[in-house]
């Protein structure tokens, strides 16, 4: 623990300059007499570090001289891959990890590299969840990274739409989207995808797994997705778009709904209107989804849902007889 902190110390100071006691307290997170004793051990085994007192006073390293001691632990070097999500990293477990990474790394830049990588720490930041969702917390997330890093199946038990099961997974990857944490794991022969914050109770069990031969998260997450959504959309209206209604699609649909419908879109018709064929995801939801579209989408298919669109719209209208 004392190495770490004292390499630590090193690092802050060649990587921010002078700093004073205090604030190298703040930063390893002991008191100011540790740091004391630190400084004074740091010179006894031969690092040109020195002191200066007053307002403007504090600890510093000696002009060019820099540590070698900068190698990231394998963890460390995992952990840099989230080096753009702080939050998320913290999440998995894992934001010290991402903090000493980070100073090592900084460490082991020059100075114009370094100004740079602090420039751009300055200007550019992931926010995973999207709007009016703060995104999961989910309690059993910690263990679940660790079980994917280890890797370690698991025993839990998850609360899925047909009710609460117990199974045991191999867990092969975390995704996060749009702040909602999902597990990509195998069982039974199956790779599947878990909400993680739906597992209730989780054992990690000993030994070991293999993962499936040739798995690629990402394409399979991607692949996944594609399905999911073509199932969640399982059902298609035809419809028309006026060119107002064309340019609104994608403000008021699902941007893979959008992409499918423009895909199957022909030309405009004499009077300008576009057709093509909407997933949606049920007549009732569709009702209120094409209602959005206000006089500039007309419904040509289903015909039932027509009628209902139609209803819906002799029902808002009757509600502004008197206007």
């Amino acid at each position: 623990m004392r190495a770490s902190r004292l390499l630590s110390i090193m690092l802050l100071l060649q990587t921010r300059g002078r700093l004073t006691a205090r604030e190298l307290a703040e930063a390893a997170d002991v008191s100011v007499r540790t740091v004391y004793r630190d400084i004074d051990a740091l010179s006894v085994a031969g690092v040109p570090i020195y002191g200066e007192p007053g307002p403007a006073g504090g600890y510093a390293l000696i002009d060019g001289y820099r540590t070698r001691l900068t190698g990231l632990t394998p963890d460390e070097a995992g952990a840099l891959f989230l080096a753009g999500m702080p939050g998320p990293a913290a999440e998995l477990g894992l934001g010290a990890l991402l903090a000493a990474a980070e100073l090592k790394l900084l460490a082991a830049l020059p100075p114009g590299l370094r100004a740079s990588a602090a420039l751009a720490r300055e200007r550019f930041l992931l926010d995973a969840p999207g709007w009016f969702h703060d995104g999961d917390r989910p309690p059993h997330l910690p263990d679940v990274a660790a079980a994917v890093w280890a890797p370690r199946p698991l025993r839990v038990r998850y609360r899925g739409r047909g009710g609460d099961t117990e199974r045991i997974i191999d867990p092969l990857g975390l995704v996060l989207k749009a702040g909602v944490w999902y597990l990509v794991a195998a069982t039974a022969g199956e790779i599947r995808t878990y909400r993680v914050s739906r597992i209730d109770a989780l054992e990690v069990l000993g030994g070991t797994f293999r993962r499936p031969d040739g798995f690629d998260l990402a394409t399979y997450w991607s692949a996944s997705t594609d399905q999911f959504l073509d199932t969640l959309y399982g059902e298609r209206a035809t419809i028309r778009l006026s060119p107002r209604g064309l340019a609104q699609l994608s403000h008021l649909v699902d941007p893979w709904v959008a992409r499918s419908a423009t895909a199957s879109a022909a030309g405009p018709d004499p009077e300008g209107w576009t057709r093509m064929v909407l997933p949606v995801e049920g007549e009732d939801i569709a009702v209120a989804q094409l209602l959005r579209f206000g006089p500039e989408a007309e419904v040509l298919a289903p015909a039932e849902l027509r009628g209902r669109v139609a209803a819906a719209a002799r029902a808002l209208a009757g509600l502004y007889d008197d206007a």
